[in-house]
């Protein structure tokens, strides 16, 4: 029961009604007292007056504070004449506070403040505080939900930024996933059929069918990530170090390129690590099979210190002059910042190109 009554209250919306609601009763209560046990004063002129100017305020939401404030000093006028009236100040003052469009409200305070002193004028001989203190109280509540509402439109706000971040942050991993993995599997795919062309046909064509097959099945699983954003982002088959050797340079090979893997044997990483350095070498030896005409390809990964260095070169034409950043050399960066590595692109001496990766080996280096 509490909860509910904790999880109504938290909406800027119902906290307003609800304390408008006590406002409002505080008014009519404050009005019918000061007429009833007053009755030989004046205030029995604000039950009448206070009401129509009231009413008078609500369709109109730009004027409404400086009308509430208009109320509030007319009732304070009359307060040291019947002190009773002094919570109706507050009432009204703290809606019009509540209720001030300006970014510093200030209606509520000079209607208040300005019925305060001309009751010191009219009732010279009967001077009381009332009316200032009811106005400082209804000023006081009217700044505390202003604050209020201001912090629960901020938190709302906050959250819609953490979801959209959120979605971003998911659309750039699918896209970094469909980039690596698809392109892969169509790069290899160009150079089979390629290879089909001056070599063997059918054993190309099986190749291709293998290729594509294998695209699929890691396009299936994005798609599931697709219709389901709160899914993990998951290859069917987690990746190995030693699947470098084994389906990485499988293409390059294909394509009468030379490539040479070496993968410390010793060398302990855990699954994001794995995945990651297994990704960034898919994109540049895919790389190397799109721009490079390189005949030769070494990878290395290995320890280096609390590190995994990879360094993935070749002899081919080098990088340009002016390094264009596609959508894998992007993808390579973001991955290499988000385990908080390190990493560049150079041109190998003798010719061709390096490219040079550090990241920590586990969760617990990344700390």
């Amino acid at each position: 029961m509490r909860n509910s009554v904790e999880r109504w209250l938290a909406g800027s919306w119902m906290l307003h009604r609800l304390l408008y609601g006590v406002a409002g009763v505080v008014v009519v209560v404050s009005l019918l007292v000061s007429t009833t046990y007053e009755s030989e004063t004046l205030s029995g002129l604000a039950l009448v007056v206070v009401p129509v100017i009231v009413l008078a305020s609500l369709p109109n939401r730009r004027r409404r504070a400086s009308v509430l404030a208009g109320a509030a000093g007319f009732v304070a006028l009359w307060t040291p004449d019947a002190v009773f009236l002094w919570p109706a100040v507050s009432a009204l003052v703290f809606v019009s506070i509540a209720e001030d469009q300006r970014e510093v409200p200030v209606s509520g305070w000079i209607g208040g403040f300005t019925g305060s002193v001309g009751a010191l004028v009219v009732y010279a001989d009967q001077a009381t505080v009332a009316p200032f203190f009811a106005t400082a109280l209804g000023g006081v509540l009217g700044l505390w939900l202003r604050s209020r509402t201001h912090a629960t439109e901020l938190a709302e706000e906050t959250e819609s930024l953490r979801g959209h971040a959120a979605w971003l942050e998911q659309r750039t991993s699918l896209a970094r996933e469909l980039h690596d993995v698809v392109g892969h599997h169509v790069t290899a795919m160009v150079v089979q059929a390629e290879a089909g062309l001056v070599g063997d046909p059918e054993c190309a064509l099986h190749e291709i069918g293998a290729q594509g097959r294998a695209a699929l099945t890691e396009l299936d699983a994005l798609v599931v990530h697709l219709r389901d954003p709160d899914a993990p982002l998951q290859v069917t088959a987690p990746p190995r170090l030693s699947d470098i050797d084994e389906l990485l340079a499988l293409p390059l090979r294909h394509q009468g390129v030379t490539v040479a893997v070496e993968v410390d044997p010793d060398l302990v990483t855990d699954e994001v690590t794995t995945l990651t350095a297994y990704r960034i070498v898919q994109e540049a030896l895919t790389n190397v099979a799109r721009h490079a005409r390189a005949r030769q390809v070494w990878v290395e990964v290995a320890a280096a210190g609390t590190d995994v260095r990879l360094r993935v070169s070749d002899d081919g034409v080098g990088p340009p002059a002016e390094v264009t950043r596609g959508a894998g050399l992007v993808g390579i960066e973001e991955r290499v910042v988000a385990l908080a590595g390190v990493w560049s692109l150079t041109p190998r001496p003798g010719g061709g190109t390096v490219v040079d990766v550090r990241l920590p080996a586990s969760r617990e280096a990344r700390r």
